[in-house]
C-alpha cells in the first residue's frame, strides 16, 4: 500500500483528521502532485453527494493539460446485466461495477507505455458507460480518478488503493448530501417521491459503506469558501 509519508507529496496529515480547505487549496495540492515529474494517480472519494465530480472538474479547469479524469463510474455494469443479476434496483452498490476492469485500467495508467490509453466515461443522461471516451496521453502527469468505493477493502476494491499515490476523502454532512442527491435525481426526471425514495433506500445505504473507508485516505477535507489569494498567486 502507498504510505502516508512521501517527500514528493505535499505534507501528509493524520488519517481521519478533518482539514477545512477551499477548492483553491486542493488545486494547489494537486498542482504539486502534477509537478512531481512522474505519472501520479490522485483519487477523490466520499459518500454519494459529497461533491467529488465538482471538485474533479475544478481541478481539471485549473490544471489544464496537466491532468485528466478517469472516473470509477465508467465501470458501471450495464442495466441488462444488472437485470440478469437481480441488482438493477441497487445500481451503484459496490457489487454493481466491473471492479476488475477498473483496477486493470489503473495499473495500465500507472505504468503507461502506450502513447494513448482510452478509458470509458459514464453518461448520466444515458445512464450507461461509453467506451473509449477519455484519452489519456503518456505525457499527462496527473491522472484523477473519482468515485465512491476507491478505499473499500473488500469485494475486489482492495486492489484499488495500491494503485493510488494519494487519496482524498470529501467530508460533507449527511443532510447536505441528501439534499444534493434528491436534486440530482429530480434533474434526471424523477418525481419528488421517487427521488426521495431512491436516496433513502440506495444512496444512503451506499453512503454508510463509503463513510467507513475514510480512515484509508491521505486527506479528509471539508470544503470551505474560496480563500483570498495574494497578488503573487494570481
Amino acid at each position: 500500500m502507498v504510505t502516508n509519508v512521501d517527500t514528493t507529496k505535499p505534507e501528509a496529515v493524520a488519517r481521519d483528521a478533518v482539514r477545512e480547505m477551499s477548492v483553491d487549496d486542493l488545486v494547489d495540492r494537486a498542482r504539486a502532485l502534477a509537478g512531481s515529474n512522474r505519472r501520479t494517480l490522485l483519487a477523490i472519494t466520499g459518500a454519494p453527494g459529497a461533491g467529488k465530480s465538482t471538485v474533479a472538474a475544478a481541478l481539471l479547469r485549473a490544471l489544464g493539460d496537466q491532468a485528466v479524469l478517469v472516473g470509477m463510474d465508467g465501470f458501471h455494469l450495464a442495466d441488462d446485466e444488472l437485470e440478469r443479476l437481480g441488482r438493477r434496483e441497487r445500481k451503484g452498490a459496490p457489487d454493481t461495477f466491473d471492479v476488475g476492469g477498473y483496477v486493470a485500467l489503473l495499473r495500465r495508467l500507472r505504468h503507461q507505455v502506450e502513447p494513448v490509453v482510452y478509458a470509458p466515461r459514464f453518461d448520466r443522461g444515458l445512464e450507461a458507460a461509453i467506451a473509449g471516451a477519455v484519452a489519456v496521453h503518456e505525457d499527462t502527469p496527473l491522472v484523477l480518478t473519482e468515485g465512491n468505493y476507491l478505499l473499500l477493502d473488500d469485494l475486489g476494491w482492495d486492489a484499488v488503493r495500491p494503485c493510488l499515490d494519494e487519496a482524498w476523502y470529501l467530508d460533507v454532512p449527511p443532510d447536505v448530501r441528501s439534499e444534493r442527491l434528491v436534486s440530482r435525481r429530480r434533474s434526471f426526471g424523477d418525481a419528488p417521491e421517487d427521488a426521495r425514495a431512491w436516496v433513502a433506500n440506495v444512496d444512503t445505504a451506499n453512503g454508510l459503506i463509503v463513510e467507513a473507508t475514510r480512515t484509508r485516505a491521505d486527506l479528509v477535507a471539508r470544503l470551505t469558501p474560496a480563500r483570498t489569494r495574494s497578488p503573487k498567486e494570481l
